[in-house]
């Protein structure tokens, strides 16, 4: 019978479920269960049913609230501090509906692992997605009350406006989830950390902070509103950023192993999961000790964090063989960039704590993008992006539905004078090339090996 289950080995090292979304008996059934699953049209078709049930539940709430009073924009009692609630809210539910659905078809490898981790993963997302989704709200209604000085609007305006507000942050939210990959989850954190910090410095009630060091605004004396920006931007951001590390080295298992097999150097993507992992426990330490709280605690969680980073760039070359020239260079010219930053915070003395913080940070997220969009380019040419997953799972439903199916994990031999090629569904020794599925006539046995 065919299977859809996850790679033969998981992030975690566990061996994978097998089978698919219930949805039939036959392997044809099943096939086309995940094929309806990983429709464009059926996803784009849920994504409106969340955004009209978002925006039903908006005017349900501006009926509620706002039916016969007005209202300003922006403000105390306002309706854009009821539509940053309502967003967080959509946002969060549509970020859990598709993660729901992300989970059943390209990322099967999320719910193999301890549970733990997957409620992790989905507290870090949910946070992300409301947080993005009422600053965005809070600054857009703020922005249009600055522009019509003194205007309110009463209740029907109050709703039409909540209605949209809502639709708009089920939509996006739906969307962002049920299609995240690594990617796009970099540059949802990215996104997130800096309007965070932006927030979090527009908020400070002390215009003179940066006087100190940047962690100052995590102290409360720069006011309560930055104490609670800052701090939970950061504690948020690194319990996303171990979430990050699970789909970066989810990403780069198959290419490990194809690796492996050819017989070069190993690739230690360990190695890789595991720094990060640090790093986003010490932004998760850093942001529930401030400084004011125990200076050494707050102070250790920076300087493994720095030190692991250091660590990481300087060895890319032992961990990750095989990536393109360019990206050893670009990491060893961050990595200078990064000692020479500290340079000139101490002994030079050029800028302040502040200075050499931002810098820091900047460095660090630099390098992620740059990493990450490498990362994505290599996958691609070699078929195990997400494209080319996707291409064959429909690939897989076609082959089934029209009686043709091939065993996973036998390729036609070539020809003479014909080339080896690798396609989308298989390498050149037979295995998926695409992350997360197998596609073939029989289940993994024990060891997770095809029979």
């Amino acid at each position: 019978m065919t299977d859809f289950s996850a790679t033969p080995q998981t992030a975690t090292g566990r061996w994978p479920l097998t089978g698919a979304p219930e949805g039939g008996s036959g392997p044809l059934s099943r096939l086309l269960s995940i094929r309806r699953l990983t429709s464009p049209v059926a996803r784009e078709s849920l994504a409106i049913w969340v955004a009209i049930a978002a925006g039903v539940a908006g005017a349900a709430v501006g009926i509620l609230v706002f039916l016969g009073r007005r209202a300003p924009l922006s403000g105390d009692f306002s309706v854009g501090t009821a539509a940053a609630i309502l967003t967080a809210a959509a946002a969060g539910l549509a970020c859990l509906v598709g993660l729901a659905r992300s989970t059943r078809t390209t990322h099967q490898w999320m719910i193999q692992r301890h549970w733990a981790w997957m409620v992790g993963d989905a507290v870090g997302l949910v946070v992300v997605h409301a947080s993005i989704a009422v600053m965005a709200c809070l600054a857009l209604f703020r922005l249009f009350q600055e522009s019509f000085t003194g205007l309110t609007v009463d209740g029907i305006a109050s709703t039409v406006m909540l209605t949209i507000t809502g639709s708009v942050a089920g939509y996006l939210g739906f969307n962002s989830s049920a299609r995240i990959s690594t990617r796009s989850l970099s540059t949802l954190l990215a996104l997130f950390m800096a309007s965070g910090m932006i927030v979090s410095m527009l908020l400070a009630e002390n215009p003179f902070w940066w006087h100190a060091f940047f962690s100052e605004l995590g102290t409360g004396q720069a006011g309560i509103l930055s104490f609670w920006t800052f701090n939970t931007t950061l504690t948020v951001s690194g319990l996303v950023l171990t979430t990050l590390s699970s789909f970066i080295t989810q990403d780069l298992f198959s290419w490990a192993r194809a690796r492996a097999r050819m017989g070069v150097r190993k690739a230690r993507i360990g190695v890789l999961r595991w720094s990060l992992f640090i790093i986003g426990l010490c932004m998760m330490g850093a942001g529930v000790v401030p400084i004011n709280f125990s200076d050494p605690v707050h102070s250790t969680f920076i300087r493994v964090l720095g030190v692991v980073f250091i660590v990481l760039l300087a060895s890319i070359q032992l961990w990750l063989p095989g990536f393109p020239p360019a990206v050893y260079v670009g990491t060893y010219l961050m990595l200078a960039l990064g000692i020479m930053a500290t340079l000139l915070w101490f002994p030079l003395r050029y800028y302040n704590l502040t200075g050499f913080e931002l810098a820091m940070g900047g460095v660090i997220y630099a390098w992620l993008v740059v990493f990450i969009r490498n990362l994505d380019a290599v996958l691609t040419e070699a078929g195990m992006g997400d494209q080319a997953r996707e291409e064959a799972v429909e690939e897989a439903a076609g082959a089934v539905g029209s009686g043709t199916a091939p065993r996973a994990g036998r390729t036609p031999a070539p020809g003479p004078g014909t080339a080896a090629r690798t396609t989308p569904a298989l390498q050149p020794d037979g295995r998926p090339a695409f992350r997360g599925w197998q596609v073939g006539p029989h289940a993994s046995d024990g060891d997770g090996r095809r029979p």
